[in-house]
């Protein structure tokens, strides 16, 4: 589960991210599948979170002003840069 502290640090979401992507590749899911997932968990975070800072802040007004593809986009860029992580 996702804490508050979590979202307040971006290094911290980063290294969240890059654990969860970790995870879900060794138990065999594709890079489809992650992407789709990051992409269903910025849909979430846009309704549900404030971003707590200037990073955050920044990929939500970015999620704000893409379309559906455009998400699926940074969704996957995510992905990457969250790997990237561990």
């Amino acid at each position: 589960m996702m804490s508050n502290t979590v979202l307040k640090n971006f290094d911290t979401w980063k290294k969240f991210l890059g654990d969860r992507v970790a995870q879900a590749e060794k138990i065999g899911l594709s890079e489809e599948t992650i992407s789709n997932l990051a992409y269903e968990i910025g849909e979430f975070l846009d309704e549900k979170v404030d971003p707590a800072n200037h990073s955050n802040r920044a990929l939500k007004e970015l999620w704000d002003v893409a379309d559906k593809d455009e998400r699926h986009v940074i969704a996957k860029c995510m992905v990457k840069l969250a790997k990237s992580q561990v």
